[in-house]
This record gives C-alpha cells, structure tokens and sequence, in this order.
C-alpha cells in the first residue's frame, strides 16, 4: 500500500501556474484601472501643472502640453494602447505578440515615475507642494491609479525546480533564493506568446523605415534636451518605454525583421544618421553629434578586438592617440616639428599606419599572454604612450609632441576645395563647421562597418571566434593562434587610428591628457570597454548605441557635480544586472548568459 502524503498550501506561496497580481485585487479592475489611468493620464497633460513659468518647460498652459508634460503623454497613450490590446481590441493585438500585462506594468510605471519626478521637482524648486495646480494633483493621483491597477494584473509564476533531497543546505538555499527571486521577476515578465501573421515585404521595408525614422526622432530630442529636469524625464520614459515595447515582444519582432534586410536597414540607418545636421539651426548639438560619431568608431574598433577575438585591452586609446598625432604632424600645423602639410587623404594614410605600425610592435610580443596577463600589459601600453608624449618636450627627451602642451592650431581640412572649417548653404540648409565633420565622420563611420562586417564574416573572422570561445582547442584544431591574434590587434589599431586623424582636426589640439585610461569624460579606455560590454560584444549595432548613450548621458549629467558618476555607475550595474548580454545581444552571447532558460538546471533522480 503505497501513502500518498499532501502539503497544505500555505498562504500567499507560489505555485506553478498560480496567476495573481501583486496586490489583492482581481485581475479584471486592475485592467481597467490601467487602461482608464492612461487614458486619464493622456488628459491630464492638457492642465496646468503649475501656476508659474519659473519651472522650465512652461506647465501653465491649459490645453498645450509642453515639457515634461509631453513625455508623460507618450508614457500614457503607452499605457492605454498597451491596456486596450490586453483586452483583445481588434487592430491593437500586433502591439503586443508576447502578451500586454508585463508591457502594461513597465508603461504605467513609466508614467507613474515621469509624472511624479515631475511633481517632486517642481516642488523642490519653486518651494513646496503649494506651486502645484490641480491638473498637477490630479496626474499624480491617476498615474497611481493606473500603476495600482496594472501591478493587479495576473502573472504566470514559474514552476519549481525539482532538487536533490539529498543536497547540501547551501544547494537548498540557493535553490530556494533562485525560485524566490523568479517569482519577483516574473511580476514583470510574460510568458504567452502570441503567434503573430507574416508580412509581405514592401511592409517590413516600411516599418524598418518607420522604426529609423523613431530612433532618429528619439535621439534629435534627447540631445537637444534644454535643461536638466527634461533629460532625467527622458531617461525615465526612454528607459521604462523601451522595456515595456521588449516586454511586449515589439523588440524581438523588429529585431527579426531588421535580420531579414541587413543591407536595408543598415543603409537605412546611416542616411537617417545624414538627416540629423539638418534638424539642428546650430553647431551646439552637432558638436555632440561629430564626437559621439567618433567614441562610437573607435568602440567599433575596440569590438574586433574585445568582442571578435576576445582580447581585453585595456590600453586601446593610445592608439587613438598615435592616429591623432601623427596627423597632426603632419597637416600644417606651426607647433609640428615636421615641417609638412598633406592632403587629407594622405594624413589618413599616415594616422592608420602609424597606428598599426604600434598595435604590431606593441602585439608581437605580448599576445602570448592570455586574460588578465594581457590586459595588464595592454594598461601599461597606454600609460607608456601618455607619459612618453608628455616627456617628449624638449626638455626631459627629443622636441617631438610639444610635451603637456601638446600639437596645437591644427588647421581645418580642405577636401577637394571643400574647407570644413566654414559653414556652407546645402538646399536651404546652413551647415556648420561640426556638421561637416559630422558628415566626415559618418563616411569613416561607414568603412569600419565594412571592414568589420566582412571580416566577421571572413574566414579570419570565424577563427577570431574560435580563439574567444576556446584558444586551447582552436590551436588544437590548427588555427595559429599567434597570427591570429596578432592580426585582430593591427585591424582595430588601425581602425582607432583612422578616427584619431578627424579628432587631431576637430579639436585644433593633441594633448597627452586627453587620452588617460579612465576620467569623468570619454574617450578613455575604461569608456570605450564600458561601450563595448554595454551594448553587446560581437554586433555592430551593440558598439554604436552604447558609446552614444556613454557620451551623451555624462555631457548631460554634469548637473550632479560630484554625484554623475555615482548615477553612472548605478545606472550601469543595474543594466549589467538584468541585462548582461548588452543592449544589443549577440546570440551566442546571449545563450552563455542565460543557460537557464534552454536548459534544465537539474537532472531528476530515478531510483529503483
């Protein structure tokens, strides 16, 4: 006789395919409070929040949203059509092919947090809680209501994972906080995916067009940002909007189609880069533009390193600083020892040269090392060359770099009679110095994509990712590992190289100090590995968007003075936390980091 022994359940325990919200309320009026909380929180961005113009952006006028008030109309109308296609309205169910109510909590909690920051510092600035208007009381009171109503709606826990009885109490414990930590997270996640029809390809082309078209409109307005409170809002709303549209399966499916025309969005992509110069009337935020361009190219060239070959250098900079220099000495400038001025063309040659010259000097005897070896090496490389040009003054060595002083008066660059130092009329349009550079930039921008999209894709490619994966078995294979890597560290040296040629000319000066292994402000070498690992090693997507949003949000964090990196680097470890694979993950990656989810954790006991 066999006794078939039961638990009671206890109260408030998580089962498998339990689904309740994580407030007492049913699922039913938490959806509606969602829904008629955005819907509420869309009208009440048409009110004065505040009864005086002090606070930027304007919040006094009834029926204009203007400011803040208009990135928490978008987080609302978010969160309305993410509750309206909840409840299955016909036309609004491709909003959300993984299923609405993770998306919803992730939308009402973006509103919930812009309208409330809102509502916190106009307090703090004009002097309390008295300089609100009612329509300022009551978008914090429906956002409330709509974020109530959306954390009641039902989530699927996820089962329990059988373990041995027979492990030890720390295997328990971990099993145990493992499976506590699931059921939190999967408060905000989604687990019903929704099979959604193909679509012909002239409408996939249209929404790659749609999707660039955002992305450009998204960026123009967080760069040009007029004061601070505006750029935390739109960190707040970018942040949680952008989870919600991944919660919602939007992400994954746009991904999926942007797979499916690589050459068309990637074209796509760099032409709605070309139209940013011409949303700008002036150079203030093309300057961002010209140097975002540059931190992002030579991340690029850091990721064939980093993210192909699986070499950590931590000294990658210097070679920025070598193409620097030597295009410096050699365009005219009056405080070069070389007397020399060179077409542009030339002075590329000589800055890419120059730097792999020294990525092959500084690689043919140190690749053998492998991990932290190398990275130590790599450290000390870049500390060389800073206090070698810093010595090279003169006094304490050869007149050569000028010293701390650095190369200065660097003229601008004249293209084929085109002079890149004035502003020039284009179909109406008057395009400055930076926006120049910007366009400069952006074609030099274009070759190192296509040097690393087809050496990925090359034979060396596949031996780089060989060698990261495992170096052991590659050379067991009879992959030389040596010229290998070797050739990786010469391509990004290069590469680095190239982009430093157009900073010698944007910035008129070289100095030493801009090329320090870590400071407040990019490019260092720990910005440029923070870029890498930040928007996913081994893409080229990943590089790009991560060094954009490395030197954007520092430049416009500069408000909290002694507290910027602090933000930062919360900011990062929480990414890093529930994101690890980058912002834009690379598959391989992406299955090595969460192994979980392909695989059981445990294997069952059988017994006789």
């Amino acid at each position: 006789m066999t006794t078939q022994t039961t638990t009671p359940k206890t109260a408030g325990t998580p089962t498998a395919g339990d689904t309740s919200g994580l407030i007492g309320m049913p699922p039913h009026i938490g959806r509606a409070l969602a829904t008629g909380g955005g819907a509420l929180t869309v009208a009440s961005t048409f009110l004065a929040w505040t009864w005086t113009a002090e606070f930027p952006g304007d919040l006094t006028v009834y029926g204009y949203p203007g400011g803040l008030q208009v990135l928490v109309l978008i987080a609302g109308a978010l969160t309305t059509l993410f509750g309206l296609a909840s409840y299955g309205v016909r036309g609004l169910r491709r909003l959300v092919p993984a299923g609405g109510d993770a998306a919803l909590k992730f939308a009402a909690l973006a509103a919930f947090a812009a309208t409330w920051y809102t509502m916190i510092a106009i307090s703090a600035q004009l002097g309390g809680l008295v300089n609100l208007e009612p329509g300022g009381y009551i978008a914090a009171a429906v956002t409330l209501i709509a974020l109530l109503g959306a954390l009641a709606l039902p989530f699927e826990r996820p089962a329990p994972d059988p373990f041995d009885p027979d492990d030890t109490g720390w295997e328990q414990f971990k099993h145990t906080s493992s499976q506590n930590w699931q059921t939190i997270r999967a408060a905000f996640t989604s687990s019903i995916p929704r099979p959604v029809p193909a679509l012909p390809s002239y409408a996939e082309i249209l929404i790659i067009v749609g999707i660039l078209a955002v992305a450009l409109l998204v960026f123009t307005y967080g760069i040009g940002t007029e004061y601070d409170e505006l750029f935390v809002g739109f960190l707040i709303v970018a942040g949680l909007g952008f989870t919600a549209l991944h919660r919602a399966g939007l992400i994954a499916q746009a991904t999926e189609i942007t797979a499916r025309h690589q050459n068309i969005t990637v074209c796509g992509a760099f032409i709605a880069a070309a139209c940013f110069p011409f949303t700008q009337s002036d150079d203030q935020y093309a300057t961002l533009g010209v140097y975002i361009l540059i931190f992002a190219t030579v991340a690029l060239g850091l990721n064939i390193v980093v993210g192909l070959a699986g070499l950590l250098d931590l000294g990658y900079v210097a070679f920025l600083g070598v193409g620097a220099y030597a295009a410096s000495m050699v365009s005219g400038s009056p405080s070069s020892p070389f007397d020399l001025h060179l077409p542009f063309w030339a002075a590329v040659l000589v800055g890419a040269a120059a730097s792999l010259v020294f990525g092959v000097l500084i690689g043919a005897p140190t690749l053998r090392l492998r991990g932290d070896y190398l990275a130590i090496v790599t450290l000390g490389f870049g500390e060389i060359f800073r206090i070698t040009a810093n010595n090279l003054d003169g006094t304490s060595g050869p007149d050569v770099t000028n010293g701390s002083n650095g190369i200065s008066s660097i003229p601008d660059l004249d293209i084929l009679g085109f002079d890149m130092g004035i502003a020039h009329d284009i179909g109406g349009f008057t395009i400055g110095r930076f926006a120049n550079y910007f366009f400069l930039m952006l074609l030099i921008t274009a070759v190192v994509v296509l040097v690393f999209r087809r050496s990925g894709d090359s034979r060396i490619g596949r031996a780089w990712v060989a060698i990261r994966e495992d170096e052991t078995a590659a050379l067991a294979m009879g992959i030389n590992g040596f010229r290998v890597k070797l050739i990786a560290f010469a391509v990004g040296a290069s590469l680095a190289g190239l982009a430093g040629t157009v900073q010698a000319h944007v910035t008129y000066t070289v100095t030493p100090e801009q090329y320090l292994f870590a400071g407040t402000t990019p490019p260092n070498s720990a910005f440029l590995l923070a870029a890498v690992v930040l928007g996913g090693m081994g893409t080229i997507a990943g590089p790009l968007i991560g060094a954009a949003l490395l030197f954007l949000i520092p430049n416009k964090l500069q408000f909290l003075d002694d507290y910027q990196l602090f933000a930062f680097g919360l900011a990062l470890v929480l990414l890093m936390r529930f994101r690890p694979e980058g912002l834009v993950a690379n598959r391989r990656r992406k299955l090595e980091l969460h192994e979980e989810a392909e695989a059981p954790t445990t294997l069952s006991k059988t017994g006789a």
